[in-house]
């Protein structure tokens, strides 16, 4: 049963079917919408201040319109200072993962939970490690070809069959990973007043 003193819909501030998927995990309604934010790094702007900033933005920009408590997150991958997209095509997914190959990549997912009706703010960034298996092209083509994550930074969707293209995972919340961390954004809640399960 879930325990809560907040009223507030709860609002994603994220159109990603991923973090979707991820908030469907709490069983609470919520709703989404797609935040009007620009999300240009800034000079010298490190992948954890950038992750922390770009939540909070997204989370203001719809809770100026929108009432409630909204949840903005967003993602980078890094190997060093080196910011890694999403590939968007085959060819630029196949130059990544090879690039990635027996290296650890950092993923920083920046976390804000913004009530609307109070002004109240909670902002957060949770670090996720992992270290790719060498891979051999052929490995890499089968994985793309029966994947396609073409959308997802790093190349890879370790929810599925990307899990076999890591050596191993270091973290605290693998839902951090996937680019919303249910453990954190639990204790947000909580502060809220709506706590779980």
């Amino acid at each position: 049963m879930i325990s809560t003193t907040s009223h507030l819909p709860l609002v994603l501030a994220s159109t990603s079917p991923f973090r979707k998927q991820l908030l469907q995990r709490l069983g609470l309604p919520f709703d989404t919408v797609a935040p009007d934010a620009d999300e240009t790094a800034q000079d010298g702007e490190t992948p954890p201040a950038l992750v922390q900033r770009l939540a909070q933005l997204k989370a203001q920009a719809v809770g100026a319109a929108r009432q409630g408590l909204i949840n903005g997150s967003d993602q980078v991958a890094s190997t060093g200072n080196d910011i890694l997209g999403k590939p968007g095509t085959y060819e630029n997914a196949v130059a990544q993962l090879a690039f990635l190959s027996g290296k650890r990549v950092s993923f920083y997912t920046g976390i804000c939970l913004l009530n609307s009706a109070s002004g109240g703010l909670q902002v957060d960034m949770v670090p996720f490690h992992v270290q790719f298996r060498n891979l051999a092209g052929e490995q890499i083509e089968r994985y793309l070809r029966a994947e396609q994550p073409y959308n997802c930074a790093g190349s890879f969707k370790s929810e599925g069959l990307g899990i076999t293209l890591f050596e191993r995972m270091e973290g605290e919340d693998p839902t951090a990973l996937i680019g919303l961390p249910l453990i954190r954004l639990t204790s947000m809640l909580a502060n809220e007043g709506l706590v779980l399960p």
